[in-house]
């Protein structure tokens, strides 16, 4: 039998209309409407004619790439769809994973996720920090461009997305020059990102002590499928120490190179991308092309691979 992942991504994967796809799956709907009863917010609204400014507010692009994540994942299993052997998510998606693995119930990831976006939006006062992706350097090379202009600031690498793609982090004016100096130093291209909080940065640190005392009134439970979290590449069973991983990837760089290459290690032959969207299919064929990378990112995407794992 095929071994496959599943995994989440996070944000940068929303757009409106994003669900038009999956239409013939009722449970899309249903679980869109779930998610509105529970935040009294119409996410559903929000994803067919929300404007870009509303959805792509943290507060908003949040609990909805979670509730995306997981409709497509109830309609594969409304279709009778296989298990995968293990799961991951892509920052906010590592959380989408852990309610498709049975770890955390829909119920409460919502506000959670709701919660540790205000977190995140509080602690680094608007144009205060900065995040970029920088293109066509190895890994630590873009390390030591941090330390090289950080200069009492702070810049960080944060997301390890694949080969040759590393995001940096920090304090805007610091990004700014580790985005002059990765240029110097050969980068193909620097980009600055439009978001304005320096996710998995260290000044995130505050954020994530208000997460942690908000995760210990969280129900956990083991996960039913072992989900690879971020901050350790590693899949946990016990509650404590699930909180604790992410209570710690909000200021701890996203490894998801590494995380692929777990799969393999895993005799993964197939990894898929489930929701709307291929960013992480397209970053996850750069990573290991031993692995055939899929995404689900609309009805017959998903019929396709159905067929697939049968």
């Amino acid at each position: 039998m095929t071994k496959f992942a599943f995994v989440f991504p996070g944000q940068g994967s929303q757009s409106r209309g994003m669900m038009e796809g999956y239409a013939e799956f009722s449970v899309v709907r249903d679980t869109f409407s779930e998610a509105s009863d529970i935040l009294n917010q119409d996410l559903w609204r929000l994803v067919l004619e929300g404007d870009d400014t509303e959805l792509n507010a943290t507060v908003n692009t949040q609990p909805v790439m979670l509730t995306a994540g997981l409709a497509v994942y109830r309609a594969w299993q409304s279709q009778n769809g296989a298990q995968p052997s293990v799961m991951a998510g892509h920052s906010l998606g590592e959380y989408t994973a852990l309610v498709a693995s049975g770890a955390l119930s829909f119920a409460d990831a919502l506000p959670l996720v709701r919660y540790r976006a205000q977190c995140m939006q509080q602690a680094v006062p608007e144009g205060v920090g900065g995040i970029a992706a920088i293109l066509g350097l190895e890994d630590e090379v873009v390390r030591a461009v941090c330390q090289e202009v950080a200069h009492g600031e702070v810049l960080e690498a944060v997301n390890y997305n694949s080969p040759g793609q590393v995001v940096i982090a920090g304090n805007r004016t610091a990004v700014e020059r580790g985005m002059a100096l990765a240029k110097v130093k050969g980068a193909k291209r620097a980009i600055m990102l439009p978001m304005s909080v320096p996710s998995h940065c260290s000044l995130l640190k505050g954020a994530a002590e208000q997460l942690s005392v908000y995760l210990d009134e969280v129900a956990l439970k083991p996960p039913l499928i072992p989900v690879l979290q971020n901050a350790d590449v590693a899949a946990y069973s016990d509650a404590a120490l699930i909180k604790n991983a992410l209570v710690r990837q909000l200021y701890s760089p996203v490894r998801w190179v590494e995380t692929v290459l777990a799969f393999g290690k895993l005799d993964i032959t197939h990894n898929v991308e489930c929701a709307p969207g291929r960013i992480l299919a397209g970053l996850n064929k750069r990573i290991d092309t031993q692995q055939v990378s899929l995404a689900m990112n609309d009805a017959a995407a998903l019929t396709q691979a159905l067929l697939i794992f049968a």
